[in-house]
């Protein structure tokens, strides 16, 4: 295929782990080959016409404030190499009804306003992570079991974030406040009186005052081809188009690292490892999946609250206890009669999504891993419950549901998007218990997948710190 006799690496999968492993390791003047199955670098980062022409649609992620904050991702010239931010006027919009939707401001005055009596308590919680957020990030970022720089700010924030979504909302008095704090706890996939869900809401609530929620210019492919592009000009090299069957099979290398889920690994190594060591690999639990319609529209989405017009992002699923109803159904693998959404609308602030006077609408469910229900009505009641008359602005619809995840991304089995469950002691020992978690039983490979620490999200930091374990072996 062209490519080297031998390489200090080899990742497999340019996803933008992969890519962000390959990038850390080329940085250090290490040679690195990155092989992807797909025509395509970025795994579900990727931008794609998926209705009609002219439509540009991210496949997977779409809003990022993970990418902006990301320490790793910060680092990087990605203006250089084609990467724009896109801020909306608002991150996140939640409607309720016959009610003022629940809003997240960049400001936390704004938002603390805009909640009335628990103004104040919205203060209280989110002003001192907003402040100590540089304190802590990277740790959050990061393996948690490791021992912390800032042992005091991070222990703070680790006991509040430990508990649940549910007793956390309780500091609020109001149905807005408490539907905004559900929504963002949702991203866990969890059901909300589980220990560990409060993090979530707290990590992107945060992330929201402190970077915002973009959307990259053009479309989440952005991200990824920026990657390419730095990795290219620092020597690195990238073959899209080779499905690896077997690690056997690639070119000789000192490292090898694998941006694949547990189970993707045993599928290439399960030979050369002893039956006792893939045991905790196979054990390795999956989540709830996604169901993502992607829409054409020939006008924006009339929602009832016109202040939405103005929202990067919306969460649809009412009141928290209605939320909570969801998420527990689906945890237990019950189809949700109302089930919780997520909504993106990027063409209302990047005009190089839709053709002029069209848009583009990025909607997805959280729905039973593996279900093969079709959820488009349940879906978009959901979307006319809060903008009535939304379906006469649909002209096209295309809709990827859990059986055909895998078909797109191997990683994203049965659905699931995040790389794995993320129960309690998966957040804590992700993929498996292991002082070094990206180090395999085999010598000199390693796993940087959204399977191992911070785990989903598109941020680099689970490649870069395969990488940084890979250097120490490179040494």
């Amino acid at each position: 295929m062209g490519v080297m006799n031998v390489y200090d690496a080899v990742v497999v999968g340019a996803g933008p782990n992969g890519l962000a492993a390959a990038v850390t390791l080329a940085e250090e003047g290490k040679s690195v080959l990155v092989v992807e199955g797909a025509a395509h670098v970025g795994g579900g980062t990727r931008t794609a016409e998926l209705t009609l022409p002219g439509f540009r649609h991210d496949v997977c992620s779409a809003v990022h404030p993970f990418g902006i904050g990301s320490p790793f991702l910060r680092s990087l010239p990605l203006e250089r190499h084609g990467l724009r931010w896109v801020h909306p006027d608002i991150p996140l919009g939640h409607p309720l009804d016959d009610a003022p939707a629940a809003l997240l401001y960049r400001s936390i005055d704004d938002t603390a306003e805009a909640l009335g009596p628990d103004g104040p308590v919205y203060r209280k919680l989110f002003t001192p992570l907003v402040d100590r957020w540089d304190r802590i990030e990277r740790h959050i970022l990061g393996p948690l079991l490791r021992p912390p720089r800032r042992p005091i700010s991070v222990t703070r924030f680790g006991l509040l974030a430990a508990r649940s979504a549910r007793s956390v909302s309780r500091r609020f008095r109001t149905d807005a406040a408490k539907a905004l704090f559900a929504g963002n706890a949702a991203h866990a996939f969890r059901p909300l009186g589980a220990l560990g869900t409060a993090g979530f809401g707290l990590t992107l609530m945060t992330l929201a005052h402190r970077y915002g929620w973009p959307f990259a210019a053009g479309g989440s492919q952005a991200i990824a081809d920026a990657l390419a592009s730095y990795l290219r000009s620092l020597g690195g090299e990238i073959q899209t188009g080779w499905w690896v069957e077997d690690l056997a099979a690639l070119p000789r290398s000192r490292v090898v690292l694998v941006d694949l889920t547990p189970k993707g690994f045993l599928r290439l190594a399960t030979d050369r490892i002893r039956s006792h060591e893939t045991k905790p690999y196979r054990r390795f639990r999956h989540g709830p999946a996604a169901f993502k319609i992607d829409y054409a529209l020939d006008r924006p989405v009339p929602w009832a609250d016109p202040r939405l017009s103005r929202a990067g992002t919306l969460h649809l699923g009412g009141t928290f206890g209605e939320i909570a109803k969801a998420e527990r159904a689906v945890w237990k693998g019950r189809d949700p009669v109302r089930p919780f959404v997520l909504v993106a609308q990027p063409s209302l602030f990047d005009p190089l999504r839709a053709p002029d006077d069209k848009h583009t609408l990025w909607v997805y469910a959280h729905v039973p891993n593996g279900s093969d229900h079709d959820f488009t009505e349940a879906v978009e009641a959901q979307i006319e419950r809060f903008a009535p008359g939304f379906a006469e602005t649909v002209l096209a619809r295309h809709v990827i549901g859990p059986a055909t995840w895998p078909q797109i991304n191997p990683n994203y089995r049965g659905g699931d998007i995040s790389g794995g469950a993320h129960t309690l002691r998966q957040l804590l020992f992700r993929p498996v218990m292991r002082r070094n978690p990206y180090q395999t039983p085999l010598a000199g490979v390693y796993l940087c997948s959204s399977s191992t620490p911070p785990g989903a999200g598109v941020h680099g930091m689970c490649g870069f710190h395969a990488a940084r374990s890979a250097l120490r072996h490179l040494s």
